[in-house]
Formats: C-alpha cells, structure tokens, sequence
C-alpha cells in the first residue's frame, strides 16, 4: 500500500513526500481508512510506529482549509513535549495548505503568547488538559464547535492525573455530531473504562498486543549490585563514543539524575543535558533540542521523558533504574529502534531490580537476556545502608505477594512493662480537673 491508495489531497500527498514518508506502517494503513470513513477508533500500538500521522493526516482532509476563527477540532495530550511534537507533525504534513493551529501547555511565561494566537484565530487546537481548561476558563475560547477530538497518550493523560479535566472538558464540547479517536501504546483497565464515555461504537486497531517491544530494540540487562557499580559500568560504556553516539540515560527520580549527570560531564563527557520535574520548561526544552539536533551526546532524564521524545537514530537507551511503572519499561525502551531502524536498550538491575525485571518480562511476553559485567569494571562492595534498604524493599514486597511468606526482616515491638502501664494511667488521671458540680 502507498499513500497515493488513502486518496488524499495533493496538497497532503506532496508534504508526505517531502517528510521522506516512503510507506505507510501498520497503524497507518489501518487507521487512515477509518477515520476517513468517520469512525470512532480505538488505537493501540507501540511507541515509535507512527501513530501521530496515523490520526493527523485524515484530520487534516477533514478540515481542509482554513474557516472563521473558532477551533474545529482538538488534540489532547498529557505533556508540553507531546503538545510539541504533535504540533511539528502538523506543520509539517499542512504546509501547503492554509489550516492554522496553535499549541497550548503550560510553563512560565507561555500563557500571555498562546492567548495572543488563540485570539488571532484556529483550525486547530493541541493541548494539555489542564492548560486548555485554563484558557477556557478566561472566556477566550468557544469549543463548542469542535468536530473531531482526539486523545492521544491516554494511558499517560490518566496517569498524571487528568481525568477531572478530561470529564469537564466532555462535558463542554458538544458530542452532537462529533467524531472520535483514543490512541495509546498500552491499554489499562482505566483506558477501557475511558473510552466507554469518550468513544461510541468505536472500530478497534489493535496492531501489537499490549506493552510488546519493537522487534528492532535488542534488549540486555547487567545484574549491578549497587549504585557505585553502576556508575562505573555506565562510565565505561559510555567511553565507546562511536557505539554509544546518541544515548538517553533513564533514572527513576530526578536525584539521582541530577547525580548522575554531575558525574557524566565531570568524568565522561561535557556534552551531556538532563531533564526532569524540577526543570523548566526552557531548560528541557532546549536540552531536548540539542539532543534532536545532535549538540550533546548523552540526554539524561526521568520518565517525564519516557514518552512525547520522537528522536531519529537514538543509539542506546540505558535503564540506570527499573521505572516503578511496568509500562514506562516500554515507553522508556521505545526512544530507540524508531521508524524500522535498529537500537539498543541496556537495564542495570540490583536484586530489588531484578524482580521487577521479571515482571516486566511477563508483561512483555519475552525473555530479557544477561550480559556478564566486564571484568574492566570494578564491582565495588555495596554499602550497609544501601543493602538493607535494597533486601527491606525486597522483603515487603514478597510479603505482599505471597501472605505466607514469614519474611526475613521482624518488626520488634516495644516492650512496655505492665506497672509503668498502670502507673501512667493513673498519672493521668490523677492529673484530670475534677468536674465542677452545677
């Protein structure tokens, strides 16, 4: 199949053709045809497939040309990265046609520009939910005349929190007439029940089954006992810089990236960023741009990375840390191996790691191999503190699992002798006002 068999537009054909588009994938030839048709579709594949064409260009044929100034269609998304990737996809595939759209996210110092272009007039709107009901709420937009609404991420839109939002914003928009879609990479009980209110008698494209990796990630795991070893591990990775040229480096929490990044452009290599919550909206976006652009080598950063980084030839994506969400694995490993080209995904794994790890095999429907340490690294002796954390963390969890499992770590209980007992109580007591009689 080829772009030319969906009958689109000139206008849109020859953008597709300038974009290198040569075929289109899975989710394209499966989604184009319905949502052209004017179904209701449910979308779920892995990250990386190419799902944002997949809805973008029928909802392009769609609006067709530009009309009034009040918005006829949205796009909602769970992170000011995704807002902005989706909006890259929509210059891209209209710029030979007149259609307007403008991004809404948040960030320090957007919100005065964003409401200067909704008042200038749209097509289209890309959002966040939450900065969408906040320019709403200021009375500078009508929605009441959207056609075509689109969810995408919504796994991810649920998971931070934005279910409240999306309720409210259902209930502005007029449903009459208005047609839908739901994409995701992974499909959650939480998703299904979504769609149940969002989407009617929707068409159901189910390209991979939930949480499968590309085909084209290899994936490897080390067992590292402790965070020194890892450091020294990932420091000698990271000096194969014809390997290693363009690499993301996922931690759990922002401190230990910010850890990490300190030890990377002290003792690696200067061109390293880092991203996470507690960066500003300039800083991750302007690492995230000299990372797309190639200025740095190394990008590392927490899971508010793991999804909406849409970076061509990404090397390696190293898991410092197993991501507490099962999914996020996934999401996280999806960075490389993009549009049919081949990457590599590395997990380090401490014995706390390496249960998660097994249920992400299971979620995944594949066995991760092991890769033994090079004996170049030096395996430093884990900590005291940093062991019983690890076997406490470990311990719990088996507990939970298994409610016959005893446990190797005791709770012990004060011991309180019974006179001491009795003597406080009376103490007490005997401190008490006496009541005063009427």
């Amino acid at each position: 199949m080829t772009f030319e068999d969906f009958k689109l537009n000139r206008q849109l054909l020859n953008a597709i053709e300038e974009a290198g588009y040569e075929k289109p994938s899975p989710i394209q030839e499966k989604a184009i045809p319905l949502l052209l048709a004017g179904h209701d579709v449910i979308g779920v594949a892995q990250t990386g497939t190419g799902k944002t064409a997949a809805f973008m260009l029928p909802l392009l044929m769609k609006l067709k040309y530009a009309q009034g100034n009040e918005p006829r269609a949205l796009i909602l998304a769970p992170t000011r990265e995704l807002v902005m990737q989706i909006y890259e996809h929509f210059e891209m595939l209209s710029k030979y046609t007149d259609l307007r759209a403008v991004a809404l996210y948040g960030g320090s110092g957007s919100i005065k520009r964003q409401l200067e272009q909704v008042r200038e007039g749209m097509d289209l709107i890309i959002a966040t939910p939450g900065r969408l009901l906040d320019i709403y709420q200021r009375n500078e937009l009508n929605l009441r005349k959207i056609k075509t609404m689109i969810m995408d991420e919504a796994d991810r839109i649920l998971d931070m929190g934005f279910q409240p939002q999306i309720n409210r914003l259902l209930e502005i928009i007029s449903s009459k007439k208005r047609q839908n879609a739901l994409f995701s990479a992974t499909m959650p009980e939480k998703v299904v029940k979504l769609t149940e209110d969002f989407l009617e008698f929707p068409e159901e494209i189910n390209i991979s089954p939930v949480a499968v990796t590309a085909e084209t990630v290899e994936q490897r795991y080390y067992e590292v006992p402790n965070f020194r070893t890892k450091i020294n591990l990932l420091e000698h990775l990271l000096e194969d810089k014809e390997s290693f040229h363009k690499v993301i480096v996922f931690t759990r929490t922002k401190e230990v990236a910010n850890n990490v990044y300190k030890f990377l452009t002290r003792k690696v290599d200067e061109s390293v960023r880092v991203i996470h919550s507690n960066k500003d909206q300039n800083a991750r976006s302007n690492a995230f741009d000299d990372f797309k652009k190639e200025n740095i080598r190394i990008l590392v950063a927490t899971d508010v990375a793991a999804r909406g980084l849409d970076v061509s030839d990404v090397s390696h994506v190293i898991n410092f840390e197993v991501p507490k969400q099962y999914d996020d694995y996934v999401h996280r490993i999806g960075r490389t191996g993009r549009a049919e080209k081949e990457g590599i995904a590395i997990t380090f794994a401490n014995v706390l790691d390496v249960h998660h790890l097994r249920k992400i095999e299971k979620l995944i429907g594949k066995k991760i191999p092991q890769e033994r340490i090079p004996t170049v690294v030096d395996i430093t002796q884990t900590p005291f503190e940093e062991n019983q954390k690890l076997l406490r963390a470990l311990d719990f969890i088996r507990q939970r699992e298994d409610p016959n499992y005893k446990g190797a770590f005791h709770h012990k209980k004060r011991y309180q002798d019974p006179k001491n007992k009795d003597k406080k109580k009376n103490r007490s007591s005997s401190n008490r006002k006496p009541k005063k009689k009427r």
